[in-house]
Formats: C-alpha cells, structure tokens, sequence
C-alpha cells in the first residue's frame, strides 16, 4: 500500500469517508492487542511483587488500579502505532500479517476512529490516574506524564522513536522501566532507585518484543523509510544480537534473585525448565517475515513464563524456610 493511499482515508473526499464502516467493539479489541499485554502486565506484577518482599503488604486496590492503568497504556501503544503506520503506508495486506493485527489494511474503517480511539485509551488511564494521584502523591504522576509524551511520540511525528535505532530500547525502559519504578512508589510510598535495577529484566523483555517484530520486518521497513536498529544491523547480526540478549535477560533474572531476593532461588530451577523449550523454539526461529507471526507469539509466550517466574521468585523471597 503506498503513502498516497493510505492517506487517502484521511484526506478524502466527503464521499469516500460516507463510505467508511463503523469501527466496531471486535476491531477495537483487535487494535488493543491483548497479545501484548504482558509487556504491561508482568512489569506492574513484579513492581507488585518486588513492593511485598520489601514492605510486607500491599494493597490490592492500588494495585489492579496500575494494574488496569497499563493495560491502557500499552493499548494506547499498540492502536497509535497501527494508525500512523496506516496512513504513512508502513502496512499492507502483504506484511505476513493476520487480519486481526491490521485491522485498518483489513477493514474499511475510518483511520480516525482508530486514532480517536488511541487518545481514549490515554485519557481514560490518566481518569483512573486521578485516584493514585491523591493516595501515592505527584511522583507516580510525573513517572506517567513522561511515559504518555514518549507513547505518543513513539509512533507519531516525522519522524517517530520506532522508526529510530533506539525504538527498542526506548520501548523497554518505558513499559518495562518506567512502569515498575511508578508502580513500586505508588505501592510503598518510597521512591527506590533500586527498583530500576530490579527491572531490568522487564527492560529487556519488552525490549525485545520490538526486536522481535523489527527484526521480522527487516525487508518492509527499508522500504518504508524505516532506520532500524535490525535495519542498520542486517539480519544476521541482528539475529546474533538478538540471541545475545535473550541470554542476558535470562542471566539478569537468576542474578538478581540471587543478589536481592535470596530465597527465591528455589524457584530458578522451575523457571529454566519450564522456559527451556519456549526459548529454544525462540532462538531457532529465523526472524525473517513468514515466520513474523510464530515469532511475535513465541516472544509473549516466553515474557509471560520469564516473568512470571521472576515475580513468583521475588514474592517467594519473603517467605521463611525451614527444614
């Protein structure tokens, strides 16, 4: 699909936007992408966990209110990047994607139903914002406020972040950083640096989605302008980087558990079991754009077995053991 177009969803004439469908509540769904939502959810359950194993209780309201608040952030993400993707022409029915992850290529729906639904998203976490705001104080909010500006900035513009060889790495330290830091003051009451520490492994987790998805789509983002880090690198060097940090992140868990949370190394072992065959079906993939599907479903599959290992090390690190 060229920029022309796309675009012309946009820009068209009164009789081409009396023709557009309704976005409906299943399209709406679809551009949320429940399949990312881990990269939202395991950062608030380890800030979550993290905030149990230091202070000793939490509360639940508190916590599936950032819990909730997330998720829309991460929606907001998801349906921002399919809009302006949309109308510069990044996307087309010959992306190796399925319809329900490109609704507007699939679907004759008015572009700007998709973007008023991105602003949606973000007004409505800042509503549910309101109520940490007056229990945990302005941090939290400051935390979120620059989150917003880079969710937005990530896919629109001239030229957005995720066109930039820094996409991955702003990606990751914003859900996967920024969320826990935020989510951890909000919690506790304390702001702690060291709860960027205990993030890295979110960091790279979300980080890697991105990587995931560029990598896959190395050959459709040169052609649409794209300045990659997957792009500058090439595949190959990309696939080796790519294997590189999946190790790391690996590594960064169990010496993190080991520094900070001591006796949930009893939970390491359970991890790496049960995440050995999603990882090595994950390093095995071939990252190139047939496989782009398989790829994005491998690297959520191992976020959520990653994760929730780390955040159920970290809880089990309050627990006295005894033989």
């Amino acid at each position: 699909m060229s920029e022309v177009s796309a675009a012309g969803g946009v820009c068209g004439s009164a009789g081409s936007k009396a023709s557009y469908g309704r976005l409906t509540a299943r399209m709406a769904w679809q551009l949320a992408a429940p399949h990312t939502w881990p990269a939202a959810i395991l950062p608030v359950l380890v800030a979550v966990a993290a905030a149990s194993a230091t202070s000793g209780t939490v509360s639940v309201t508190m916590a599936c209110t950032l819990l909730v608040i997330c998720v829309l952030m991460q929606s907001a993400v998801n349906t921002f990047n399919d809009y302006y993707d949309f109308v510069k022409g990044a996307d087309s029915a010959d992306d190796n994607v399925e319809a329900s992850d490109a609704v507007l290529v699939y679907n004759n729906v008015n572009p700007r139903s998709a973007l008023a639904l991105a602003v949606g998203f973000l007004v409505a976490a800042f509503a549910l914002g309101v109520y940490v705001i007056l229990a945990a104080g302005w941090i939290p909010l400051a935390i979120g406020a620059v989150g917003a500006v880079i969710v937005v900035l990530y896919s629109a513009g001239k030229t957005p972040i995720s066109y930039l060889p820094i996409g991955e790495i702003v990606s990751g330290f914003v859900m996967g950083g920024l969320i826990p830091l935020a989510s951890y003051q909000a919690l506790t009451g304390a702001f702690d640096v060291r709860a960027l520490l205990w993030a890295v492994p979110t960091v790279l987790g979300v980080g890697l989605i991105m990587f995931t998805n560029n990598t896959c789509d190395v050959e459709k983002d040169v052609e649409a302008g794209r300045r990659t880090l997957s792009v500058l690198l090439g595949r190959e060097r990309a696939r080796k980087l790519y294997h590189g940090a999946v190790y790391t992140w690996v590594v960064a868990i169990v010496a993190l558990v080991a520094a900070f949370f001591t006796n949930g190394l009893v939970v390491m072992p359970f991890m790496l079991l049960a995440a050995y065959p999603l990882l090595n079906a994950l390093l095995k993939n071939p990252l190139a754009p047939p496989a782009r599907v398989g790829a994005m479903a491998q690297i959520c599959s191992v976020n959520i077995a990653l994760g929730a290992f780390y955040a159920a090390a970290i809880f089990a690190s309050g627990v006295t053991l005894a033989v």
